[in-house]
């Protein structure tokens, strides 16, 4: 019997191991990975005009316009995203990953824009424009916003405020959180 139990132990083990994946790659090409909705994700993205969107497929993807080095490394529930060595110049990404996902994104500077992703949202952008489609006001238990220098238009939550360190904070009865923080730029969050 404890011999059978260690098997099925090791095979499952051995299993949940073959699913993680780590993928390192310098091009302009899609890079994808196998990722199920209700997942965490972590990324850190270079500089440029990024546009984030949720679909209905169990994939991570991202797709360059030029080339970049895109690493992913999948574990579980959870996925690390590195989006490096993009040019300067109106460098454009587009990633993509199931609808819902928790999301924590680290960016320097330009454009970010998070569509149709419906989970907890931590992001946070050094210098630009950042732009998420929240949904409903009523999905989220907390939501923050601020800027050092720049705007805040979250009409969604009737929130209008620019100058310099502004900020807002709501409880709602929600089960979501959405912190979003720019230095220096806009917040929109629609």
């Amino acid at each position: 019997m404890r011999a059978v139990l260690l098997t099925l132990f090791c095979s499952a083990a051995a299993l949940a191991v073959a699913q993680d994946l780590k993928i390192d790659r310098t091009g302009d090409s899609a890079v994808e990975a196998k990722f199920a909705a209700g997942g965490h994700i972590r990324m850190e993205i270079c500089p440029g005009g990024i546009e984030v969107e949720g679909t209905d497929q169990p994939v991570l993807r991202v797709t360059p316009e030029r080339d970049a080095r895109v690493r992913i490394e999948t574990f579980g529930d959870h996925a690390d995203v590195r989006l490096s060595g993009c040019p300067n110049n109106n460098f454009r990404a587009r990633i993509e990953l199931p609808k819902s996902t928790e999301l924590r994104v680290r960016m320097l500077a330009g454009q970010l824009d998070i569509d149709d992703v419906v989970g907890d949202k931590d992001v946070e952008l050094s210098f630009g424009q950042l732009n998420i489609d929240a949904g409903k006001a009523a999905d989220y238990a907390r939501v923050d916003a601020s800027v050092n220098s720049g705007a805040i238009d979250a009409e969604l939550f009737d929130v209008h405020k620019g100058g310099l360190f502004r900020s807002f904070e709501q409880s709602g009865p929600g089960k979501y959180r959405l912190h979003a923080h720019v230095g220096a730029g806009q917040i929109e969050l629609r």
